[in-house]
Formats: structure tokens, C-alpha cells, sequence
């Protein structure tokens, strides 16, 4: 969020014990949560096949609403990513300045930290 964006896509293969507990709970809350959008994607369910995913890709909007959705089958999910429904959201519920970062640090990890040069052993 901090460095604009609006949009997470996460793919997964959940399969049938897990897919129909855990796939749209979790697909909604990391998009409420983060307030942004955020697509998840999946194969298509195969019952020939000896893994049989749970399918259903899927879209959540940063209120945590499924606004796009497939079912089990080979699909394609269409949905429309409003960047100023994000900010909206942001506004509504402004998370983002209650954090309280003076109690703990952000760490970026995509970064490399700098390595301090070690003196030479005489």
C-alpha cells in the first residue's frame, strides 16, 4: 500500500478439504485486511488426475467482497480494478495512519542491506 499498490495476486491449488474451508475466507480477508484488491488464482479441478484442486479463482475487492468469481472449471476471471475505491476504502478506514511505527520497525525485504566492509586480519 505504502508504495502504491492496489492489486495482490496470490495463485493456489487448495484442494477439496481445504478449498471450500479456507480459499474465500482467505482471498477476503487478505483484501480487507490490506485494503486493496486481490485476484486468486487456481487450476481447474481434473478428477482424472491424482491432486484434485478446488478451483474457483477469484477477486475481492478492499471492502473484502468476492466480486468476481469462477466455479471448479477451466475459466477466466474478469473483474474491474477501481484504484479511486481503493483510496475510498483507505479513507473510510484509516488503518494505514493509526499504525503506531515508533513501538516497531517496517523492514523492506525486497532491499539488500549494506554490508559493513570487515578490516582485514593482521
Amino acid at each position: 500500500r505504502k508504495n502504491g499498490c492496489d492489486l495482490l495476486m496470490y495463485p493456489g491449488a487448495f484442494n477439496m478439504t481445504t478449498g471450500p474451508a479456507h480459499w474465500e475466507l482467505l482471498t477476503r480477508g487478505r483484501a480487507n485486511d490490506n485494503q486493496l484488491y486481490v485476484a486468486v488464482t487456481s487450476p481447474a479441478r481434473d478428477t482424472t488426475a491424482t491432486y484434485h484442486a478446488w478451483g474457483h479463482s477469484s477477486v475481492a475487492s478492499p471492502w473484502g467482497e468476492i466480486i468476481a468469481t469462477t466455479e471448479e472449471g477451466s475459466d477466466i476471471v474478469y473483474a474491474t480494478i477501481d484504484t479511486h475505491y481503493s483510496k475510498q476504502i483507505r479513507s473510510q478506514v484509516p488503518i494505514s495512519f493509526q499504525r503506531r511505527s515508533e513501538l516497531y520497525d517496517v523492514v523492506d525485504r525486497t532491499v539488500e542491506p549494506q554490508r559493513e566492509a570487515k578490516a582485514p586480519r593482521s
